[in-house]
């Protein structure tokens, strides 16, 4: 299975140019100059058709709504849902880059405030009587209507969210498998195509339903791009544009035994990471793409001189496309590469990013499907054919092959190649567990920072302790005359100030020389992830010999750092200067003394931010929080982002076990990273009422919500025979990790979805339940959800055999707080150092445990003093840590102390 080609089954493409993918195909064909890039701001679609409750309309963002439809005409194109699909093994997997539209709109909206006080005390300073006494109501009129301007509502949290999307998908169309989103700059469809294939490969899942788009959200992006030289006039090179599509993916042997009509197949997908230290920018090196391609062609056994098209996805840059060529040249030699066709879909729709990569798989599966080698439009930089060139199988073998080569902002390389047969071969299907994929994965490094720990020691002394660092947030955080409100939920103010924030670096780690200009530009949670990686590093010890490897960095994260949505609010602020023109407060003042207040507010206000210079898009960009730590420190390892909601770092450990282990590569970098206190996050949970109004309090009676915290763990990670070889010092291992979607509601647990993310970890590993000692549990802090949590538990680890003691549970959310996208890596610490240290750690300020949680159906104890854990030789310690986030989110993992240590 660890080279079954994959399937594309299912197809679509939206783009302004291109409604379908039978328009998509109808523009490929013809050599019309192409259309300058527009938007698909004008597609109609009725987003009642997917069953949204209309509360939570208003809250999604279009992009949301936009690769809703691509998957819903996805899935039609494959004949579904008329047949079934295995719905509990079905994953969505969504790409995408920058920040939403939902996300800009409501930062906008919360740091709004700011300037609504600057209104109002302008106002409250004029000498005009008739203006001082209608400052006082300027600040109140202003906020609520920014609320009514930017439609805001209860459900902004989640609907702002770029994991909500796949598990929108999910929920629609009843797909139960894992739901993550993926960011990789312009490489990210390439990145979900990588991911989907691993997991289809691994036996994780028999179908994946691949989502990728990008939207010209605001004039942030492209000025940013600009900045860097990447926009129209620069070099040639690209200009952004709209465009989603999506495909969907079974191995060849399931789509064939399933009679699939089949697109193309994917024979493989690699990728490669050319580190270097400084600003991010474009491989040109053509060794880098030679051997890359190589390494492709001798894993699937096919000549390079069989291809015949190669769709390339770059940014046009001159290059960058020499580099291409030359390296493709070096692979072919100089005279079969005269015989192959380059081609770029990009001609014709315009650079579309996150999506760039799946619309050239969608072009080259096309000209495979029917044919015929697509055309390119006159006046194409490409240099390549202007009329139709029919496209025959190579005589031994019957196939076509085509190429997909990308190159990405961040360094990145990527080269897919796909095979079209009249009749797709039947393919072997095969045990889903091999040997291979059971292998348990070594931890071999971890550090971690939170709120009063700025290492990982330092947490777990704090856990010890019972000291944590939940109190209330410091003023230098949370400004309470703007955001604090106790008492009832609004949309404007948070009604908790509990919390728990991080000590963010001024400075580099020692071992990095980054330029004061560049590392201030660094949003403070890559500034953190960069410090946390050298500490997990420095544990390690042999950096050196992993720069030999090939890895992923794979971090769980927010896809829309703080640094974007405040550059992106500075780039709006003409809607805050006119929604307060429209206030009702000015409605009987003079012009010239509303123009005289509007001039004085934006003085002090000062929402000009300096012009964007190269460093600003790298020091915001959300995957440039992997990106950066494996240039700085010169890893071949290629750096994504993943959101899954709360349980984003589980998502992102996930991904890198399976790499590991279908052998993908040698080592990854993972973990979770996210700042969660904040005035934004404290508004937007307030307004759903998720916020404890006191402190976070897991499996107490008082459970009444949690406190957002910031946090930061990683972990580095190998194959436990390639650790045992390299004398490495093994901290623990994973032995499974198990994911599921409920694809019921977005926001409230279910105990059905979490109980199949338990089972399908356990169904990786050679014991029981009974087996395990501890859980570390979610612990959202909230009756329904602890009771859930715990049902859930009951329904697997209460299973035959009997337990031979209680299980323990334990959360480190009363420590730290809830960490969102880190909460899994949390956990994942604090198990990890409680079985290293031999101690069941003690679940902090529980008072009075819930008498409804089902303790005894286990049985299970909620320990609130630490008490030593026991271990035999013949039983090593272990552990569960569960990970539930919003969407339905699922993830439980396995872990287990090193019998030889």
């Amino acid at each position: 299975m660890r080279n079954e080609p994959i399937a594309i089954v299912g197809m679509a493409g939206l783009y302004p140019a291109a409604r379908g993918i039978e328009q998509f195909w109808r523009l490929l064909a013809t050599d019309e100059p192409a259309a300058p890039p527009s938007s698909l701001d004008e597609l109609d679609i009725d987003v009642s058709a997917f069953r949204i409750p209309p509360v939570q309309r208003g809250s999604m963002s279009r992009m949301q709504i936009l690769m809703l439809e691509a998957a819903g005409q996805c899935l039609a194109d494959a004949g579904y849902p008329d047949r079934p699909l295995p719905s509990e093994r079905t994953d969505v997997i969504v790409g995408t880059c920058f920040g939403l539209d939902r996300q800009y709109a409501n930062a906008l909206r919360i740091d709004g405030a700011r300037y609504a006080r600057e209104l109002e005390r302008a106002a409250a300073a004029d000498q005009d009587d008739r203006v001082r006494r209608v400052a006082g109501r300027l600040s109140g009129e202003l906020r609520a209507g920014l609320a009514y301007r930017l439609g805001a509502s209860r459900h902004d949290r989640v609907g702002e969210m770029a994991s909500t999307i796949p598990a929108r998908i999910a929920a629609t169309f009843q797909l139960l498998g894992r739901t993550i989103a993926l960011e990789s700059a312009d490489a990210s469809s390439f990145v979900a195509m990588y991911a989907a294939i691993t997991n289809l490969r691994a036996g994780a899942a028999d179908a994946v339903l691949v989502v990728t788009g990008q939207r010209r959200e605001g004039s942030l992006v492209e000025e940013a791009l600009a900045a860097k030289g990447l926009s129209t006039g620069h070099d040639g090179s690209f200009t952004l544009s709209d465009g989603v599509g999506a495909l969907l993916l079974k191995r060849q042997s399931t789509a064939v035994a399933d009679g699939d009509r089949v697109y193309a197949s994917i024979l493989d997908c690699v990728l490669r990471h050319e580190p270097h230290r400084g600003a991010f920018r474009y491989s040109t090196t053509p060794e880098e793409r030679f051997l890359l391609a190589q390494q492709c062609h001798l894993d699937t056994a096919v000549d390079p001189a069989a291809v015949r098209y190669v769709e390339n996805v770059g940014p046009g840059i001159a290059a960058v496309s020499a580099a291409d060529v030359k390296g493709f040249g070096q692979l072919l030699g100089d005279a079969s590469a005269a015989t192959v066709i380059f081609g770029s879909a990009i001609e014709r729709l315009g650079h579309t990013f996150a999506n760039a990569g799946l619309a050239g798989v969608t072009t080259a599966a096309l000209a495979l499907h029917h044919r015929t080698i697509p055309l390119q439009p006159v006046g194409s930089h490409s240099g390549i054919i202007s009329s139709h060139e029919s496209w025959p199988a190579e005589p031994e073998s019957g196939s076509r092959y085509a190429a997909v080569c990308g190159s990405s902002l961040g360094g990145m390389l990527s080269y897919l190649l796909l095979e079209g047969r009249a009749t797709p071969r039947a393919g072997t299907t095969v045990r889903l567990q091999s040997a291979a994929s059971d292998e348990p994965i070594a931890i071999v490094g971890f550090g971690g920072a939170f709120a009063g720990s700025d290492d990982a020691e330092s947490f777990w002394a704090d856990s010890r302790s019972g000291r944590g660092g939940v109190g209330k947030v410091p003023e230098s955080v949370l400004d309470r005359d703007l955001y604090f409100a106790p008492g009832e939920i609004r949309l404007t103010h948070c009604y908790s100030e509990i919390g728990a924030a991080i000590r963010i670096p001024d400075r580099p780690p020692a071992a990095l020389r980054i330029p004061p200009r560049r590392y201030a530009a660094m949003d403070p949670a890559q500034r953190i992830a960069l410090s946390v990686a050298g500490e997990t590093l420095a544990r390690y010890g042999r950096t050196a010999a992993l720069r030999q490897c090939s890895g992923v960095v794979a971090i769980g994260s927010t896809l829309c750092l703080a640094t974007e949505r405040k550059r992106a609010g500075e780039r709006s602020f003409h809607e805050l200067e006119s929604a307060a023109a429209e206030v009702e407060a000015f409605a009987d003042l003079p012009a010239a003394a509303r123009t005289r207040i509007l001039e004085r507010a934006r003085c002090s206000y000062a929402p000009e931010g300096e012009p964007l210079v190269p460093a600003d898009l790298d020091g915001w960009l959300a995957s440039g929080v992997a990106g950066v730590i494996a240039s700085e420190y010169r890893l071949s390892a290629v750096p994504m982002v993943v959101e899954a909601a709360c349980a984003s770092a589980l998502a992102a450990i996930d991904l890198s076990v399976s790499a590991l282990r279908m052998g993908r590569v040698d080592f990854a970098l993972t973990g979770g990273i996210e700042l969660a206190c904040t005035p934004r996050d404290l508004v937007l949970c307030s307004a759903l009422g998720l916020l404890s109004h006191t402190r976070i309090t897991p499996f107490d009676t008082e459970a009444d919500g949690f406190s957002p915290g910031d946090g930061c763990a990683l972990f580095l990670l190998k194959r436990l025979s390639d650790a045992r070889r390299d004398g490495d010092e093994i901290f623990g291992l994973i032995r499974g990790v198990g994911a599921a979607n409920d694809a019921k509601s977005l926001i409230a647990p279910d105990v059905d979805g979490q109980v199949r993310a338990m089972r399908s970890a356990f169904a990786q590993v050679d014991y029981e339940p009974a087996a395990v000692d501890y859980l570390e549990a979610h612990g959202t802090g909230t009756r329904v959800g602890d009771r859930v949590e715990i049902t859930a538990t009951a329904g697997v680890y209460a299973a035959a055999p009997q337990r031979a003691r209680p299980l323990v549970i334990g959360s480190v959310k009363a420590l730290v707080g809830h960490t969102f996208a880190a909460a899994g890596g949390a956990g994942l610490l604090h198990a990890l150092q409680a079985m290293r240290a031999g101690m069941f750690p003690h679940n902090a300020h529980l008072t009075t445990i819930n008498p409804e949680l089902p303790l005894r159906d286990i049985p299970a104890v909620l320990p609130r003093a630490s008490t030593p854990w026991p271990s035999k030789p013949d039983r090593p310690r272990r552990a569960g840590v569960s990970s539930f986030g919003t969407g339905g989110i699922n993830y439980h993992l396995l872990l287990q102390e090193d019998g030889q240590r």
